[in-house]
């Protein structure tokens, strides 16, 4: 019989979360490859420029979340098959999508 033993994959954290792929089980989410997206996003730099460049007309007194977040969850969504917007509500809840979105709180 063979004996399988994968060693984890490390992915950059946030905010003090470590992020790991280990296939154990624990808190699970069965959207991991959001982290890949992230980390493509973080090497070319997508959601910030478009951050930068994109006009925000929205009242600054009033903003809970940055341009660039809204862009993350968006645009990562889209990427991950995700297209109707009421699907974000619940992925709010997810761990994962809370660090790759780099929100130490819900969404």
């Amino acid at each position: 019989m063979i004996d399988c033993n994968s060693l984890p994959i490390e992915f950059p954290g946030f905010g003090g979360r470590k992020i790991e792929a280990d296939f154990s089980g624990g808190q699970v989410s069965s959207d991991g490859g959001v982290l890949l997206v992230r980390q493509v996003d973080r090497w070319i730099g997508l959601t910030k420029r478009l951050g930068e460049l994109l006009p925000d007309q929205r009242d600054p007194d009033r903003i809970t979340h940055r341009l660039e977040t809204l862009l993350k969850q968006r645009l990562y969504g889209l990427a991950l098959g995700y297209e109707d917007l009421n699907d974000h509500d619940a992925l709010r809840h997810d761990l994962v999508w809370q660090t790759a979105a780099e929100r130490a709180t819900k969404l």
